[in-house]
């Protein structure tokens, strides 16, 4: 795969790469910058999404389960459809999606993941299983470079979970930027700037695949098993108020 896009001259290249199609593949999706910047990444290098998949954890309340009508926001501004399961077995749940996909003639080829460095022998054997490519862009990448690249290119994150015994609510809400990653070195140098190992969770506000800007609008932040949360109530893309039931 080719290197990751760090200037504003590749955003407009995703538009123009249809001469150069790969294939047709999935991303897994949490709304997280890393997720995002990967799918961004494999459209750059000429792969076709043809649908965001999200999953969430019956078994507890996971840091990345977010409100699913900000997800939806989301793929509404990409307009890339999503598709939401609910799971006990991630890899036993996603199989069984891109399975039903392709036998609806969806023709997925390969599975995009936004991991830096954990969970690779699990990506693997889900595609292996699948026999669809493993695409994983970020992989083994400095997180700090990344950070830098992923604002580079466009995109805006906001924090939306810290881990409660690292980093307290007043991150949340924050906007991941270069002095958002200076303040996290200065207070604690050892958490990762990507917060790879789960120090914290974000969500995708705008950026170059992003018809329209989600704006947040009225939010609460909650402490639940370990981890502050920011729960998002209301939200606008665009102009249009949008409300949770």
């Amino acid at each position: 795969m080719e290197q990751v896009a760090t200037t504003n001259d590749d955003v407009v290249n995703v538009n123009v790469i249809e001469e150069r199609k790969k294939g047709n593949v999935v991303v897994s999706w949490t709304g997280g910058k890393d997720g995002c910047f990967a799918c961004y990444n494999a459209l750059l290098d000429g792969f076709n999404v043809t649908h965001l998949l999200n999953f969430k954890d019956l078994k507890k309340h996971a840091p990345h389960n977010l409100n699913p009508d900000v997800l939806a926001a989301q793929s509404e501004s990409m307009g890339i459809p999503m598709i939401y399961r609910d799971f006990v077995s991630y890899a036993e749940e996603f199989e069984k999606v891109v399975r039903a996909l392709n036998e609806g003639g969806a023709g997925i080829e390969g599975a995009i993941f936004g991991h830096i460095g954990m969970h690779e022998e699990l990506m693997q054997r889900i595609c292996s299983d699948l026999e669809i490519e493993e695409l994983m862009p970020l992989w083994d990448l400095d997180s700090r470079q990344l950070v830098t690249n992923f604002l580079d290119a466009g995109f805006e994150a906001i924090v939306v979970t810290t881990k409660a015994d690292l980093l307290g609510e007043e991150w949340l809400g924050r906007t991941i930027n270069e002095e958002f990653v200076a303040d996290l070195r200065a207070f604690n140098s050892a958490i990762d700037p990507c917060g790879e190992f789960g120090e914290f969770h974000s969500f995708v506000i705008d950026g170059p695949l992003f018809k329209d800007r989600i704006r947040i609008g009225e939010s609460e932040k909650r402490l639940e098993d370990g981890y502050w949360r920011l729960d998002i109530s209301d939200f606008a893309i665009g102009e249009e108020k949008r409300n949770r039931a």
